[in-house]
């Protein structure tokens, strides 16, 4: 590993591969490790410009039989995740180092740091306690299929983390051996565990994972609220107060039904509940644990009275609290309040919450806030006084839900169940033919009337839909409306699809629920964000919805689509026509006196809208953004952000860092004179786009030269990686599309039309300067080229020829290739003259030297693959030997998402 150059980095990952080729010798033998070890020498070779490096890896890949593959492949792809492991411990390492050199002033790209910089711009007290006041940001864990590791695998090496701290702090050549044993242990269990998942798992396994994330956000997230109230503190003293949390979760696991089967009302219903009872199982235990440490008596304390006064009423309003109180001394009155408190969570943990069991977090978070008035002020107790506000912090973000729960369904089923009902009801004949405006009318003159009868005979999708909305206003009136996210529309078209929605909301509603979850559209298409400000402004227009939106504050939500608009678009495109949609949104709501929360569909890989969080949110059309927004974090990103507490709490601290910053100026715009060029440019890219993926045979290349059949067997995720069984392009989800690309290292959705678009303007010296100050001073157009060029970088041409190796002997086949080939080569020359550097990411050096250091450890696993797809596609095979290859391609998909930190 001499080619590394950190000296700590190095010597950990030689460690831990020196351990893991010992394994691989113990348990496989002296000769497997040999094949392991020649194969990355010549990896090195290759990478180096050996030459016939490559030529020799190849033979020697050709000549292995299916055991040595195997073996080769959970060697390399072990290797990745630890290698991963090293530079997670390497940016912990670098982060407090940051810290500790700053101190006692902010680090860089911090919370403190963002209040101090909008205070030295002149924001006033009222001017930040407004940008506070708004400030909101929820992030949405949702269940796409695009996490390729076992949750078996991903807990054996946190527990190697953990190990690998208590090696760094052992103090004794005992404490090290041990340490070094229990590595050891663990190494020798992951190489004998399963890297793929046997089936697919169960919605709420998916459900059970979206959850295992939360322990680390519960410590983390009052971290965030405390350095916030600190960093206004130190600049404007008392005069600006943090009111409310700034980071909440949502969840779409276990409410996603768009083309999700598996996703029923009975689904939705457990999966409310767990929420419930994980929320209250930590709010329990947080409690526990203030009783064992308040444990002040009065004889050594002057308590306050108004809290003594409070016990006896609460013991008298429920007598059952009587033999509870009586085990704690009189004198320990924080204990006795808490107990009553736990007793309140424990009558709330019911099927049916009890009389005596909190209703609402509010009420909750009251009798917490008693306990921190009767504390606060008294003398010793400055530091238990901020575990309590600690407490508060959790109570505020996480309530007795832990998470709102999302519902999303696709606005045709809706459509069809509508229909069905108008038919059924006589109220239309054949509500099929209803325009638009007459489609509207008749849902808004029934909105208010109760026309379902049980007594209706109503097909499967029907009564699956009217069950869900039955789920839903259950558990707003059990649980509360905190419980309930947002209704989610995919594919929203025209007003009627979110009319639709409110309607069947009343129709399933009783008179005791009144309340109404914000209806939220879902703008996907490059069209769809065309004709997003239409929708809205005919949404706005519908008397009985627009009494809605007033009553929830004037506060509308909408969905943008990242996936599917860049692989509907192009990158380029996407990236563009989202952009235009936001300010086009924002004018249409600002007409009907309306505040728009965005919500972002961002995928965790560069073609479906991922890249840096603060990049993105720094990047927001300026006049759209006053500090409300709504993200979702989808398959590997959640673990990559969420599993070491030191790289979560990075993470939120940059998302609010930027929201902060970005939110600061809200009224200001970007040049216009540069939106008339980014038409032009969009407009140029999308004709390019469209004309590779129209070419003839372009589906045929697709499905011979990347993996992606493999890809939509994969059991990662219990959703149907299409929307339609046997469809077409159009019918692919885009995460096997991005899948498919990441995996041959072409991450065509992320850069292709870029060069094509750009490079004809750059030509020409009355653009170029424009483009090239674009870039300097424009956000948006930054994050752009900056996020294309990760891509590029990330990308290797050499590797996905060998893939479009497999699709030839047409010359349509041959003819795709070349123009993926060429536009890598332009846009790759675009992007360079864009940012005036010699070398891509030259700019981020740590990234570019990360990525050199594990190109030689993908390589072979590139080459295995494509070697696979070879075995498997030749004719006649036997279905044993077929299956064999397919676990073996699997395997290698997997190793190659370790390496490039990314699937779909």
């Amino acid at each position: 590993m001499e080619h590394i150059k950190d000296a700590e980095l190095r010597n950990e990952i030689n460690y831990l591969g020196n351990i893991l080729g010992d394994t691989i010798r113990d348990i496989v033998g002296e000769e497997a490790l040999a094949i392991v070890e020649d194969l990355r020498r010549l990896a090195w070779d290759r990478r180096v410009g050996v030459q016939d490096a490559g030529q020799r890896m190849s033979e020697q890949i050709t000549n292995l039989d299916n055991t040595q593959i195997q073996i080769v492949l959970r060697a390399f792809s072990l290797f990745l995740d630890l290698l991963n492991l090293v530079e997670d411990r390497r940016r912990v390492r670098v982060l407090r180092d940051r810290a500790r050199h700053a101190y006692p002033h902010p680090r860089s790209e911090s919370i403190r740091a963002a209040v101090a910089d909008l205070k030295e711009a002149g924001k006033t007290a009222e001017e930040m306690q407004s940008i506070i006041d708004h400030l909101h940001i929820e992030l949405v864990f949702t269940a796409h299929p695009t996490d390729a590791k076992r949750k078996s695998v991903r807990s054996k090496l946190t527990r190697i983390r953990s190990i690998m701290g208590q090696l760094d702090s052992a103090s004794s050549s005992e404490e090290r051996d041990e340490a070094d044993a229990a590595i050891r242990a663990e190494i020798e269990m992951l190489w004998q565990t399963d890297f793929i998942r046997p089936w697919r798992p169960t919605v709420m396994q998916e459900v059970g994972r979206g959850l295992s994330f939360k322990p680390v956000l519960w410590k983390e997230v009052p971290k965030i609220s405390k350095e916030l109230s600190l960093g206004l503190k130190e600049n404007y003293g008392e005069a600006v107060q943090l009111t409310r949390p700034c980071v909440t979760f949502g969840s779409w696991i276990g409410g996603d039904r768009d083309g999700h089967p598996g996703v029923t009302a009975e689904i939705t219903k457990q999966t409310l509940t767990w929420l419930r009872q994980e929320a209250i199982a930590l709010q329990l235990k947080r409690c526990d644990g203030l009783m064992g440490s308040l444990s002040l008596s009065q004889s050594n304390h002057s308590c306050a009275t108004d809290l003594e006064f409070s016990v006896a009423e609460s013991v008298q309003r429920f007598p059952d609290l009587e033999l509870r109180i009586t085990k704690i001394p009189p004198g320990e009155v924080y204990r006795r309040w808490l107990a009553i408190i736990r007793w309140r969570l424990e009558q709330t943990n019911q099927p049916t919450v009890a009389v005596a069991g909190y209703h609402s977090a509010d009420e909750f978070l009251e009798d917490v806030n008693q306990l921190v008035v009767a504390m606060d002020g008294h003398p010793g107790m400055k530091y238990a006084l901020e575990d309590l506000k600690s407490w508060q912090s959790q109570i505020e973000t996480f309530g007795l839900t832990l998470a709102k729960l999302d519902v999303r369904q696709n606005a045709k089923v809706h459509r069809e169940v509508i229909n069905e009902l108008l038919n059924k009801l006589g109220l239309c004949d054949d509500p099929e033919t209803l325009d638009e405006t007459a489609r509207l009318n008749l849902l808004a003159d029934t909105l208010e009337r109760k026309l379902l009868n049980s007594a209706e005979t109503i097909s499967d999708t029907v009564q699956e839909a009217l069950n869900t909305f039955q789920v839903l206003h259950e558990a707003s009136q059990q649980f509360s409306e905190a419980a309930l996210g947002m209704f989610v529309i995919s594919m929203t078209a025209v007003p009627s699809d979110v009319l639709s929605v409110l309607w069947l909301w009343k129709q399933t509603s009783s008179d005791a629920d009144t309340s109404v979850p914000p209806i939220v559209p879902l703008l996907e298409t490059i069209g769809d964000l065309e004709h997003g400000p239409a929708i809205l402004s005919g949404m706005l227009e519908i008397p009985a919805y627009r009494e809605i939106v007033r009553k929830q504050g004037n506060q509308q939500a909408i969905m943008l689509g990242y996936s599917d608009s860049t692989k509907d678009g192009g990158y380029l495109t996407a990236c563009w026509s989202l952009f235009q949609a936001q300010r086009n949104l924002v004018e249409v709501a600002t007409q009907y006196g309306v505040e728009l929360t965005f919500f972002h569909g961002r995928g965790g890989s560069l073609g479906r809208g991922g890249g840096p969080a603060a990049r993105s949110i720094l990047s927001l059309p300026r006049g759209t953004f006053r500090g409300s927004l709504r993200l979702t974090e989808q398959g590997e990103v959640l673990a990559d952000r969420y599993d070491d507490p030191a790289i979560a709490r990075r993470h939120l601290e940059q998302v609010v860092w930027s929201s902060l910053l970005a939110a600061s100026d809200p009224v200001s715009h970007d040049a216009n004179d540069w939106f008339e060029l980014m038409d032009k440019i969009s407009q140029t890219s999308f004709t390019f786009y469209r004309e590779l993926l129209e070419q003839q045979d372009f589906v045929e290349f697709f499905r011979l030269a990347t993996p992606v059949s493999e890809i939509e067997q994969l059991p990662i995720g219990s959703r149907p990686s299409r929307r339609v069984p046997g469809g077409g392009l159009s019918d692919l989800r885009a995460i096997p599309w991005v899948f498919s690309w990441t995996q041959t290292r072409c991450l065509l959705p992320a850069w292709y039309g870029m060069g094509a678009a750009l490079q004809p303007l750059l030509d020409e010296e009355s653009t170029r300067s424009k483009l090239i100050t674009m870039f300097r001073d424009w956000p948006f157009f930054r994050a752009l080229v900056e996020n294309a060029e990760l891509a590029l970088a990330k990308s290797d041409m050499s590797i996905a020829a060998l893939y479009a190796d497999l699709a030839t002997g047409k010359p349509s086949l041959e003819r795709i290739a070349a123009m993926i080939d060429k536009e890598f080569a332009t846009s790759k020359q675009t992007v360079l003259q864009l940012t005036g550097n010699s070398g891509l990411l030259d700019g981020t050096p740590w990234l570019k030297e990360s990525i050199r250091v594990r190109n030689r450890f993908i390589d072979p696993l590139n080459l295995i693959q494509v070697e696979l797809l070879r075995r498997g596609r030749r004719p006649n095979l036997p279905e044993e030997e077929s299956e064999v290859l397919r676990h073996l391609t699997r395997l290698s998909i997997n190793g190659v998402v370790a390496g490039m930190r990314t699937s779909g």
